[in-house]
């Protein structure tokens, strides 16, 4: 027997005690979910077995949470629903994990197998055939003594390749039926640790060769390039290389990078500031598990320099990514930890000195890295605006500021549009260990709740930061509840400005004042989040100036559990990064098309 069965004392051991068990075996320690009748038999079997039970208000909170929890765990996240109503809920947190390639597995159920397209109680969806292009793996169990073979299936394909969500579904009928034991299947269940694959040899050389051929040279690492091994020997290769490195923010950074590397360059959104600093873009780009597109500004040669100009090199578990976007140089399918290690192994052996790369002009280099150091452009404006409200800017640093002198490496989540942007600029204040920043590649909205809730239950101990705009706030503000229930320290901070900001002043920036109408991107000015928090169960502080800062924070800090902070602040002035996703011009021959590249007129001749 593959693991020894726990047999319940007052019942039989059914397919859901098998299910749960099955997960015990594979490690996992905690899932997330909303209660359904459906679904009963398996959480006795958790209770049994010691798997904990997170339980939210939200079906799609729950999905995020898991997604949360692997993201600060760098393990599997585990979540159950309810058939087809908690299902159909849950769908968007399948979404933003295969957006943004997290392992997840995602437990549901569905009406007995005799019953099936009979029209039956929550029976109506085809819950694997609607996630099957939201997943890795979708499948319905059909016999309980299959349970775990199907969920190590499930598990090593969310976590093999690139990571992703998978989907099983068990019939309520299969999770309540007792188990024969001489028919389990056991599958791999028993299978020793698998090993990421490594780099081509010859693929190591010729990176090292383009490498020690460039003299601006720079390394962009996204989620591919996570984990303690991988930074370590990122580390390793920066520092003998001089080779500066920079990031996506769609990473879980370690902080060691920060504090031992002597080349961090910050956010891959610095190099787009080179002319600032008076220096040139960079001549060879190494792209280390980071997906290109919108985070490294698309096609527009900002942060990666048209393929004229600038060598690049994709490494990247998956070859469908190597060349989606630009055109590279050659792409080396590898795990990112894999192909740093056999670059440094080739250094060491090759007959130059050691991570020998003497073309790099470290004068460059110097002014590059320099760049996340730049004061804020906003540091001088006045500190409220135009309506009289706080300025964004100066709230948000205000409060990190006085919030990094009581809490030490926080994890900060950021939700929201403009709100999340104004965040980012400060961020650096607080130190922070983690930033999950929740819109991802879907631009999703109100995932943030799900990942402070999951990244607070992986990292006990760790004060939690989740950042919201009034417009994210609106979509699971009730979990509030849930961190109060849990006890949980997450102090949630809504940055209200009345309205949906880059919404609002996206309007403003393509038709100005030739339509004043602002549709469907206002809020209401009366709604209080501090005053609801307090009523589920946190601590909370309305500040709308400057100087309010130090005693609020006081206030919600002062005690055990959540908190929530509201910020009153102006819509004003618009974040230049909305700017240039808007792609306002004054050309009169391009179409302005928000968020995308612009178009010609019809009527243009090229």
């Amino acid at each position: 027997m593959p693991f020894p069965l726990t047999y319940p004392t007052t019942r039989s051991l059914t397919g859901g005690d098998l299910l749960a068990q099955s997960l015990k075996h594979l490690g996992v320690q905690v899932a997330f979910g909303l209660h359904g009748g459906h679904l009963d038999a398996f959480l006795m079997g958790c209770e049994s077995v010691g798997i904990k039970l997170v339980d939210t208000r939200h079906e799609t909170a729950a999905v995020q949470a898991a997604e949360g929890y692997a993201k600060v765990s760098r393990g599997l996240g585990v979540a159950f629903v309810t058939a087809n109503s908690g299902f159909s809920n849950g769908v968007p947190g399948l979404a933003s994990a295969l957006a943004d390639r997290s392992p997840i597995l995602v437990i549901t159920s569905s009406p007995p197998l005799r019953d099936s397209e009979n029209n039956s109680l929550q029976g109506i969806i085809d819950q694997v055939v609607v996630s099957r292009p939201l997943t890795k793996f979708a499948h319905r169990v059909t016999n309980p003594e299959d349970a775990p073979r199907l969920v190590s299936l499930a598990v090593r394909t969310a976590l093999a390749g690139a990571p992703g969500p998978v989907l099983l579904d068990f019939p309520i009928d299969v999770l309540f039926t007792p188990v024969h034991e001489k028919l389990i299947s056991w599958g791999s269940i028993t299978s020793p640790r698998s090993y990421a694959p490594g780099p081509h040899a010859e693929a190591v050389k010729e990176a090292i060769t383009l490498l020690r051929s460039a003299t601006r040279p720079v390394v962009i690492i996204g989620s591919g390039a996570q984990g303690e091994e991988t930074t370590t020997q990122l580390l390793r290769f920066s520092n003998q290389t001089n080779i500066p490195i920079f990031d996506t923010q769609k990473c879980m950074l370690s902080p060691d990078l920060a504090t031992k590397g002597k080349f961090y360059g910050g956010t891959a959104g610095s190099l787009a500031q080179l002319p600032a600093v008076e220096a040139p873009q960079p001549d060879l780009v190494l792209l280390l598990g980071a997906r290109t597109g919108m985070f490294l500004a698309g096609r527009s040669g900002a942060i990666i320099p048209p393929h004229e100009k600038c060598k690049l090199i994709q490494v990247d578990i998956d070859g469908g990514e190597i060349g989606r976007t630009l055109p590279v140089d050659f792409g080396v399918i590898s795990d990112v930890g894999q192909f740093v290690a056999a670059v440094n192994s080739q250094l060491n052996l090759d007959t130059a000195p050691a991570g020998n790369c003497e073309r790099v002009d470290k004068d460059w280099v110097k002014k590059a890295v320099s760049i996340k150091n730049l004061p804020s452009p906003f540091d001088s404006d006045p500190e409220t605006e135009f309506s009289g409200r706080m300025h964004p800017h100066h709230a948000l640093k205000a409060l990190f500021t006085t919030l990094s002198t009581q809490i030490k490496n926080p994890i900060l989540v950021t939700d929201g549009g403009e709100c999340a942007l104004w965040a980012h600029g400060v961020a650096p204040i607080l130190n922070p260990s983690a930033i999950l920043k929740s819109t991802g590649a879907l631009g999703f909205l109100g995932n943030g709740f799900g990942y402070a809730l999951g990244a607070a239950v992986a990292s006990p101990g760790t004060k939690v930061i989740n950042v919201q705009g009034d417009g994210s706030a609106g979509f699971h503000f009730m979990e509030l509840d849930t961190y109060a229930r849990l006890g949980l320290d997450v102090v949630t901070i809504v940055v209200n400005n009345y309205c949906w900001g880059m919404s609002s002043n996206g309007q403003e920036l393509v038709y100005g004042n030739l339509n004043p109408a602002r549709p469907v991107s206002s809020l209401s000015a009366v709604t209080g989040y501090a005053a609801v928090s307090g009523g589920l169960g946190n601590r909370g502080a309305k500040i709308e100036r400057i100087g309010e800062v130090e005693g609020a924070v006081q206030k919600v800090l002062d005690g055990q559990g959540p908190a929530c902070i509201e910020l009153i602040v102006d819509s004003k002035p618009v974040h230049p990064i909305t700017e240039s996703m808007v792609g306002k011009t004054e050309d009169p021959n391009l179409v302005v098309v928000p968020y995308y590249d612009n178009i010609p007129r019809a009527d243009y001749k090229v």
